[in-house]
């Protein structure tokens, strides 16, 4: 048995357990939760605690048993182009579905390693870009965990294998099937490394949001980009689809935007009145996946709950 660990000795996989549970739930909130009911697991049972494989594996073996029991007999979380039609210019928000639906976006300081290797961040913020997350939620719970633990996190199979208390077999065979289930995933509209270029788009991004100019907007648009805005069915695909549709709904009036980080990709905070002349509000999180220059993919997550997660008031400093 071991002495006793101490309270800090845990905390330092807190953060990397977070970006995992998140990967496994599609949500920040329920990622949190998961490591709450981990650690408090893990205090109940640090009696027992052998020290045969290190701290850190056990932890991760009640995270996993943690998500996998949240995930049991529940609907799994999606994106609006996975559960409706592509809608057109003339569509509007009206049909709303709950909170629990859909994947959520997470700040990198929540699911990403603060630093590291380069290449090891570049697999990290691929792991947890929004067509990633919920192209996993497709896989079963604990081919989710194999994929996870192997090609993101980069454990031994045999590890895995002493982790889910199966076979090494078991974990190779559960890898294949999931690596073919996500070849379909678009790898063209992987995140590259921040860099300078991005920053100016993004740059141009909150540019037209705030003067109001649509042509601009849809100019830093690939042809065939998508707009999707949980927690509303409607998504839209085609640069001149998306424009008639901003123009339809006047959806740039009024607008102040913060640049924040999220999903490994760019992003901004975006606050509006409620009212005309009232003070701007928070109102949407949108991440960006940018590919070639150009914006492929507008995610506008319209819960103003979220600012909470990124450290943002409701209200914009004045």
């Amino acid at each position: 048995m071991t002495g006793p660990i101490p309270p800090e000795e845990f905390d330092l996989y807190r953060g990397e357990l977070v970006g995992y549970c998140y990967r496994m739930l599609g949500s920040v909130h329920e990622a949190e939760d998961a490591i709450q009911d981990t650690m408090v697991r893990a205090w109940r049972a640090l009696a027992r605690f052998e020290d045969r494989g290190g701290l850190r594996p056990w932890l991760y073996r009640i995270a996993t048993n943690v998500c996998l029991d949240m995930l049991q007999g529940r609907a799994r979380r999606a994106l609006p182009m996975d559960v409706a039609p592509v809608g057109t210019s003339e569509g509007r928000l009206i049909d709303r579905r709950p909170e629990e639906t859909w994947i959520q976006p997470a700040p990198d300081s929540l699911i990403l390693p603060p630093n590291g290797d380069p290449a090891e961040q570049a697999v990290s913020r691929e792991s947890v870009r929004l067509a990633f997350i919920a192209a996993l939620q497709h896989l079963a719970p604990r081919q989710r965990a194999v994929l996870i633990l192997r090609d993101v996190l980069h454990w031994h199979a045999s590890e895995v294998a002493l982790l889910l208390e199966t076979s090494t077999d078991a974990v190779n065979s559960a890898l294949r099937r999931a690596r073919a289930a996500l070849e379909p995933v678009d790898r063209d509209s992987v995140p590259s490394q921040p860099s300078a270029d991005d920053r100016a788009l993004l740059d141009a991004y909150i540019d037209a949001f705030e003067r109001h100019d649509v042509d601009a907007l849809v100019h830093l648009l690939r042809e065939d980009a998508i707009v999707e805005m949980p927690p509303f069915d409607l998504w839209l695909r085609g640069r001149d689809e998306i424009g008639a549709w901003l123009i339809a709904v006047d959806a740039l009036a009024d607008h102040l935007l913060m640049p924040v980080s999220a999903n490994g990709s760019p992003a901004v905070a975006v606050y509006r009145p409620q009212a005309p002349g009232a003070e701007p509000t928070a109102f949407a999180i949108h991440v960006l996946d940018v590919v070639g220059g150009q914006i492929s993919a507008i995610r506008s997550f319209i819960d103003p709950a979220l600012f909470a997660l990124f450290g943002l008031p409701d209200h914009p400093a004045p």
